[in-house]
């Protein structure tokens, strides 16, 4: 689905939409859709701009990564409000280094008098992914020894801390 600027100048356009999983792809092959994306909102083209657009909304998904800690499958839902605004490209800024004033930062651009909606939802979704993907508070990872899942057997390696203050002195003797 697509928001065109030309129809946003006529009239808001409301949306709600479902995508079932794979349809949206979220560009990495460790994130998994799980489950459908549901978005309801509305499109409109602020009066008093220059082409600038905004979407607001609600999106409901579910997502499945590795656990950054034992590598077993990690589940993260999205359930959040969003308040998107668009400029035209060529309002945007330029190649070169400028400083962005705060209000800008949110401020997204699009090309060709269209905005994508799957393009909107899965910015979204990817800005409201966890930097750190845990299956459980609880979850004590891979042994670096053996590399056994720890949550899953108990193994009785001995992690030994390595002291490399005298690191210098063994590539003398060497």
């Amino acid at each position: 689905m697509f928001f065109s600027i030309a129809d946003l100048e006529k009239r808001k356009t409301h949306f709600d939409v479902d995508y079932p999983p794979g349809e949206i792809d979220l560009l990495d092959p460790n994130l998994t859709q799980v489950g459908s994306i549901q978005a309801t909102g509305v499109a409109e083209l602020l009066s008093h701009t220059l082409g600038e657009v905004r979407i607001k909304g609600h999106l409901q998904a579910a997502v499945e990564a590795p656990c950054d800690r034992c590598l077993e499958p990690a589940r993260t839902g999205i359930d959040s409000d969003f308040d998107l605004f668009y400029r035209p490209a060529e309002t945007g800024p330029l190649m070169e280094e400028m400083e962005v004033a705060e209000g800008e930062i949110e401020i997204a651009f699009y090309e060709d008098d269209r905005i994508e909606l799957e393009d909107v939802l899965r910015e979204f979704i990817l800005l409201a992914l966890p930097m750190q993907w845990v299956c459980g508070a609880e979850c004590k990872g891979i042994c670096p020894v053996c590399g056994q899942n720890r949550n899953t057997s108990v193994c009785h390696c001995e992690v030994k801390p390595v002291d490399d203050r005298w690191a210098a002195l063994k590539k003398l003797s060497s």
